[in-house]
């Protein structure tokens, strides 16, 4: 009985008329296009750029995932609409990280996505063993077959790569790399390293130039030196110098600029230079000779810059290793505080002491000063357990280097600039030109008289900048940095508002950032007023923009690993944790917590004690009960740890007192 209804449901199937009528039904029905959003029910809905959301019905989300983009038909039946997707647009899955799955013996993977939970069938290429792999183990797929793409019923991918095995200690990192497909060890070493210039270098091996670092740094990049003058200071800022063993466009730097940064993840770096250059040969080690690329700054008793630096090759020699924390106990006074043994490294410390201070004072009547915050720092052992969480505040050594550096890199965009016209310049256009108004209409409402055109120049923002800095609250603050451009890179001199500067180019980190690299091959065109080796284009700029943000988000994610990790002890206890909301909307709030940076997300369900009568709004940062504020970005709640997902790397909270009590 069964085979004869197969046999009848292909006939209908096959029946070309049947296709017809399918086909001219279809052509009668209204089609939309937009991008899948699943959720954890097995339905989903199709979301278009004009703000619309469809329904797709559990057996239709069989033929996509979470992000793809389609075409869909809407049907309607009982005055109820859903789409059917039908064209693929462009798929969210490509190239992506997923986790082993059997089923039924046969294997499958699922994506490492929250949103995604089934499994899709996969097959292994030859240089991946099935066998060797294990339930939950992360590997590297490639999505082969789509529904959608393919007329076919099922997904396939295939396997190129076991990233981690399940159970080894370092999968958040492996795993954060190997989706960004970014290596995590250093380059090669090609060994046999020689200066590659003979270019004339002053020799300044006599002056007390001395480095601030972290105790265990290596790759030392910078050393600092200052004298006193007439009229103030005259600072001399020396930089290691890559360049001169690295050529532009040999292996070395081909290599450099792919990476474009060393990826600093939490407790692991992977340099951007083979070790060997960046730790030794470059690194500004105490007591050894070393070639450097140097700028001497004069400025004023009110720190003041007086006229362009200028910038020179060098052969410098380190006279002091100095460390944050030891520097920052003796020059604030900390009982039993470490004392230099020399006491020209003390006049050093103390001088550059005073140039701090007086640039930190005079960016804060002529620029922007950044409000301080913390760092936090994780303690990780060898088996990828987080022992502490360190919070690292900004000291008085970290400032001298901060005020020493700014100046260098602002200093190197003005001579840039001029001399060049080109260079690698980081940049910021202040608020965003079709929110200012909205701006205004916000200030207004607080008490603060500003207009677009204000608003609109560099000395406007920083004045706005300021009287953020002075409220009480910082929720105004919060908001508008939600109207604000993204920084970016320039290849020409522009402003950057976000630090109240005319022209911000760094090089001060060659061993660290290519771009730094490049503007120190403009700078050596410039002292020999010759042309450039290396020019800034298009291409490069896309390159250390896409590499700058990918490192930033790896750093990030992997951050949110180790946090899960962490908490996940305190899943469910009775632990309070003092947080800050950073955001709201209508699904509930983003949490930090104050004592060690961890986001937490507060679902509407558990934040009050009546969802209904609760009304979040993520475009004024507000919740309301029953239309009385109760909580807005920039509060502070008390909450405890509810559920930790550390497959998920989510973190959800509740409030200790919940809204509307």
């Amino acid at each position: 009985m069964f085979a004869s209804q197969r046999r009848k449901s292909r006939m209908f199937q096959d029946n070309p008329l049947l296709q017809q009528l399918k086909a001219q039904i279809r052509e009668t029905l209204p089609t939309v296009e937009g991008t899948i959003k699943a959720t954890a029910k097995g339905y989903g809905f199709l979301e278009t750029d004009k703000g619309e959301s469809h329904f797709v019905p559990p057996p239709m989300m069989k033929k996509v995932v979470h992000g793809d983009r389609v075409s869909a038909v809407l049907r309607t039946e009982n005055d109820k609409t859903s789409a059917e997707p039908e064209t693929l647009i462009e798929p969210a899955l490509d190239r992506f990280i997923a986790r082993v799955k059997r089923f039924k013996g046969r294997l499958n993977v699922v994506p490492d996505h929250p949103l995604m939970r089934e499994g899709i069938k996969a097959r292994c290429k030859k240089s991946v063993n099935e066998s060797e792999l294990g339930e939950g183990d992360y590997v590297v797929a490639h999505l082969k077959r789509h529904p959608l793409r393919e007329g076919d019923n099922s997904f396939i991918v295939e396997l190129s790569e076991l990233v981690a095995k399940s159970d080894d200690p370092h999968v958040p990192w492996w795993v954060i790399l190997a989706k960004h497909n970014l290596a995590k060890v250093e380059p090669a070493d090609p060994a046999g390293w020689q200066l590659a210039e003979d270019a004339e270098r002053q020799d300044l091996t006599a002056l007390p130039f001395v480095t601030i670092d972290a105790e265990s740094t290596k790759d030392m990049d910078d050393a600092l030196h200052v004298a006193r003058t007439g009229l103030g200071w005259a600072l001399t800022v020396a930089i290691a110098d890559p360049t001169a063993y690295v050529q532009p466009g040999d292996a070395v730097d081909a290599e450099a600029l792919k990476r474009a940064y060393t990826q600093y993840l939490p407790s692991y770096n992977v340099p951007m230079l083979p070790r060997q250059l960046a730790d030794e040969l470059c690194s500004l080690v105490e007591g050894a000779d070393r070639p450097a690329l140097c700028a001497r700054i004069e400025l004023a008793e009110d720190g003041a810059q007086q006229g362009a630096a200028t910038f020179f090759l060098a052969t410098i020699r380190s006279q002091g290793k100095l460390a944050y924390d030891k520097v920052s106990d003796r020059l604030e006074g900390v009982e039993g505080a470490w004392q230099p043994d020399s006491e020209v490294i003390a006049e050093q410390i103390d001088l550059l002491h005073q140039v701090a201070n007086a640039r930190t004072q005079w960016r804060h009547d002529h620029a922007l000063v950044f409000p301080d915050r913390p760092d936090y720092r994780f303690e990780v052992d060898d088996q990828g357990n987080v022992l502490a969480i360190h919070v690292d505040h900004r000291r008085t050594a970290n400032r001298i280097v901060e005020e020493c550096m700014i100046l260098a890199n602002a200093a190197c965009a003005e001579r840039l600039g001029a001399a060049m016209g080109q260079g690698v310049f980081n940049s910021h256009a202040g608020l965003d030109p079709e929110r200012i108004e909205q701006v205004v209409a916000m200030l207004a409402e607080h008490g603060l008289a500003y207009d677009a055109e204000r608003l609109g120049t560099l000395s406007g923002y920083c004045e706005l900048r300021r009287d953020l800095d002075s409220q009480e609250s910082g929720y105004l603050d919060a908001r508008i940095r939600r109207m604000q451009c993204f920084s970016e890179m320039a290849g020409t001199p522009m402003p950057h508002y976000g630090m109240g500067l005319q022209g911000y180019a760094t090089w001060t980190s060659p061993i660290r950032k290519y771009s730094d690299m490049v503007n120190h091959r403009l700078l050596k065109a410039m002292i020999a007023g010759q042309d450039p080796v290396q020019s800034v284009d298009e291409a490069l700029l896309a390159q250390l923009a896409q590499m700058r943000k990918l490192h930033r988000m790896c750093e990030r994610h992997v951050g949110d690993w180790l946090y899960a990790r962490y908490l996940k002890a305190d899943a469910g206890s009775e632990t309070q944790f003092d947080a800050e909301v950073i955001d709201l909307n209508r699904g509930g709030a983003r949490v930090r917590l104050e004592v060690n940076g961890a986001v937490a997300f507060v679902p509407a369900s558990l934040l009050s004690v009546d969802k209904k009568k609760l009304v979040i709004s993520g475009d004024s940062g507000m919740a309301h009960f029953d239309e009385a504020l109760v909580l807005k970005v920039a509060d502070r709640l008390r909450v405890q740890i509810t559920e930790v997902d550390v497959d998920q790397r989510s973190i959800l909270a509740k409030p200790v007192s919940p809204l509307g009590q």
